[in-house]
């Protein structure tokens, strides 16, 4: 294996971002597109719920799911001793639901969405291309963030496309021609 300078294996000549630079590095982080969800948790007698995009699988057995909350978030008591969580994976028809639960009060984030109840006393948003309702399994210590692990409990998927987010800006996830 040969390595090689930074500016050439990046293909540019510029010298790369300086480690501090808090910009270029959400910017790079922006390259990798990810999916968009909203999580759910019930904590005294309220539901709560925020956008978040840092959802992914970890086990298969057990089941287990992961995503991570900022310790500054006004939510971060109600998620991390709820007990659960429940992830719903937002359909492309669903960016105007990603922009409600990213900011407001609760009340707001919650006005004129369609719910179901789960038997966790969770909500679920209607018309989600999946569902994932998890026990709480861990939490780790992640910088200015928690690592929340979940265990899956219940889940469902339909056959709808979801919605993605790359370059700081919501689309579309395209299936590859077969």
């Amino acid at each position: 294996m040969r390595l090689l300078p930074d500016a050439l294996s990046s293909g540019t000549t510029a010298a790369p971002p300086s480690p501090t630079d808090h910009s270029a590095y959400r910017q790079a982080l922006g390259t990798f597109g990810t999916g968009v969800t909203v999580v759910t948790a019930r904590w005294q007698d309220h539901d709560w719920g925020m956008t978040c995009n840092s959802f992914s699988s970890v086990s298969l057995e057990p089941r287990l799911v992961l995503w991570s909350i900022r310790r500054e978030a006004n939510s971060y008591e109600a998620f991390t001793r709820s007990g659960g969580f429940t992830v719903n994976v937002l359909s492309q028809a669903q960016e105007p639901l990603a922009r409600q639960f990213a900011t407001g009060s609760l009340e707001q984030r919650f006005a004129g969405v369609p719910l179901d109840k789960l038997a966790s006393q969770r909500v679920r948003l209607s018309g989600a291309a999946a569902w994932f309702d998890c026990e709480l399994h861990q939490l780790i210590d992640a910088g200015d963030h928690t690592i929340v692990l979940g265990r899956v409990i219940r889940f469902d998927s339909h056959d709808t496309p979801a919605l993605s987010f790359w370059r700081s800006r919501f689309s579309r996830f395209d299936t590859a021609p077969a």
